[in-house]
C-alpha cells in the first residue's frame, strides 16, 4: 500500500481518476465547517452559563470537587 494512505480503495481509485485526467479534487467548503463551530461555540457558552445558573452552591461545589481530585488523579 502507499505511504501514508487514509482512504478506502475505491476513494484512493477516484482520486487517481481524477489527478490521471485534470479534474480538481473538491475541497472541503470551510465555511459551512467554521459557522458551524461559531455557532456551537455560543451555544455552549450559553448554555454553560444557564446550567451555573441552577445549580446550587452545594452542587457547584461537588462537582467542583469531582474536578479537582480527577486533575490530581491523572497526575500521580
Amino acid at each position: 500500500m502507499l505511504e501514508g494512505m487514509k482512504k478506502d480503495l475505491n476513494q484512493f481509485a477516484f482520486s487517481i481518476v481524477q489527478q490521471a485526467t485534470g479534474e480538481s479534487v473538491p475541497k472541503p467548503i470551510d465555511e459551512k465547517k467554521k459557522a458551524a463551530q461559531e455557532s456551537g461555540r455560543r451555544g455552549g457558552l450559553i448554555g454553560g452559563a444557564v446550567r451555573a445558573s441552577r445549580l446550587t452552591p452545594e452542587q457547584r461545589s461537588e462537582i467542583a470537587k469531582k474536578a479537582a481530585a480527577k486533575r490530581w488523579e491523572s497526575q500521580s
